[in-house]
């Protein structure tokens, strides 16, 4: 039988467009599978980063929050940080005093927040220090032997020797709140509410 060569023609064409329109399918799937591929890849990559990077963050906090922790001297602050609090309270020639505060008491095993409602009752330094503050850098009226109020070379030393006398003569003998130091520091029964208006003051701030 004789082959109509017209229709064998367009049979060829047709196989010819059928194997081109494959290679060209293939080739963009191919192609969408490595786009895939590489978004794919470049997604996890940043996912391990941001893993990677989230625990390192995490690291480095626990260990700034240890290394803090370490350095907790009283009502869960650091030094630094009770210094600053106590700062907040100071005013006149107390102004810039809270690290000596802070670091003397706690050396002493004072209560800080007591210390230094003490010496604001005593002094006014809450507001504006009194005379004798500035002129004797004599916190808290101290007298000498001879019944006059003593002077001191420097405001440091002034607060240093009261804060001894605060601590060895009531603190360390139990009087450890303003109720139990009134009838013993102070003549006047207002004497403990009024420091510990001032404690409050302190802690709040």
């Amino acid at each position: 039988m004789k082959l109509d060569q017209k229709k064998i023609a367009i049979l060829l064409v047709v196989i010819v467009d059928c194997l081109v329109g494959w290679l060209i399918f293939d080739r963009v799937l191919k192609s969408s599978d490595q786009v895939n591929a590489q978004v794919n890849s470049k997604t996890f990559y940043q996912s391990v980063n941001t893993t990677l990077d989230s625990a390192s963050k995490s690291a480095k906090q626990k260990k700034a929050e240890d290394e803090r922790r370490s350095r907790i001297v009283y009502d869960n602050m650091t030094l630094d940080e009770l210094a600053a609090k106590l700062e907040k309270s100071m005013n006149s020639s107390l102004k810039g005093k809270g690290y000596l505060f802070a670091s003397y008491s706690v050396k002493l095993g004072l209560d800080p927040y007591l210390a230094l409602a003490i010496t604001l009752q005593e002094t006014g330094c809450a507001y504006s220090c009194s005379a004798l503050v500035r002129t004797n850098n004599n916190i808290g009226g101290l007298k000498g032997s001879n019944g006059r109020y003593m002077s001191f070379s420097s405001l440091d030393e002034g607060i240093k020797r009261y804060l001894d006398i605060v601590y060895k003569r009531y603190y360390s003998k139990g009087l450890t709140t303003p109720e139990k130091m009134n009838p013993v520091y102070a003549e006047s029964s207002t004497w403990a509410s009024k420091v510990n208006n001032y404690m409050r003051q302190i802690k709040a701030r």
